[in-house]
């Protein structure tokens, strides 16, 4: 072989590989080549693939995050960084309010009543003015007090205990309506015409006109009562 060939092929040999091409997902460095070497030699490192290409890199066949998550599982505090070296800093996803559904449109004005309600309210407009208008007795005398309060106008009833107890068992008796004064349990007060069933307990047990139905009320939540006059003939 000529020797300025031999020359030539030594020189490429000299030459060849002294540049070498790799592949990495990511790198690893660090000042401190103990702590590199500490890193490398751990066992729970052999999952990112590190590899020393410096006294002061590793390189990492794990993607940068995963290198992070890593690093941080085996007790260190890495730090990710930029191309251009600079510390990345990454802040926390910021929590937002879930958009909320706009409300159903109401229709404009309240809805059309239907004819259940429409007749309910008849009855009650009916039955609230028998209970005003219907001509009424004066309350008996009570024995002891020997005077007795009539109900004049919209003023409700008063009597006794003992005569409004008689007065409904009389009219359960006979099966006469009567015209009462009542208090619920909010206080408020209101006039009604009932037509008395059953007294028992405490109770009077009555169709109550107002209401178009059977109703059980508390007698001591009745102020007074009065039976309804008769119409003249």
């Amino acid at each position: 072989m000529p020797q300025p060939l031999t020359y030539l092929i030594d020189d490429v040999a000299r030459k060849h590989g002294h540049l070498r091409i790799g592949a990495a997902s990511a790198y690893l460095r660090c000042d401190d080549e103990t702590l590199l070497a500490e890193i490398l030699a751990d066992r729970r490192s052999a999952g990112l693939r590190l590899r020393r290409l410096a006294p002061t890199v590793l390189a990492a066949q794990a993607p940068p995050d995963a290198l992070l998550e890593g690093l941080r599982a085996m007790g260190y505090a890495p730090a990710a960084e930029s191309a251009e070296g600079d510390v990345l800093i990454t802040r926390a996803e910021a929590q937002r309010t879930p958009p909320r559904t706009p409300p159903a449109p109401v229709p404009d004005g309240p809805p059309v009543p239907d004819t259940t309600l429409l007749g309910a309210a008849v009855r009650a407009i009916r039955a609230g003015d028998l209970a005003a208008t219907a001509p009424h007795k004066p309350p008996a005398t009570t024995a002891a007090s020997g005077t007795a309060e009539a109900a004049i106008g919209d003023r409700l009833p008063r009597t006794t205990s003992a005569d409004t107890l008689a007065t409904v068992q009389a009219a359960a008796l006979t099966g006469s309506p009567v015209w009462i004064g009542y208090v619920n349990a909010d206080g408020a007060a209101s006039q009604r015409v009932i037509a008395p069933v059953r007294v028992e307990g405490g109770y009077v047990t009555a169709y109550d006109h107002t209401a178009d139905e059977i109703r059980t009320y508390p007698l001591h939540r009745i102020t007074g009562v009065a039976e309804l006059a008769d119409e003249p003939g």
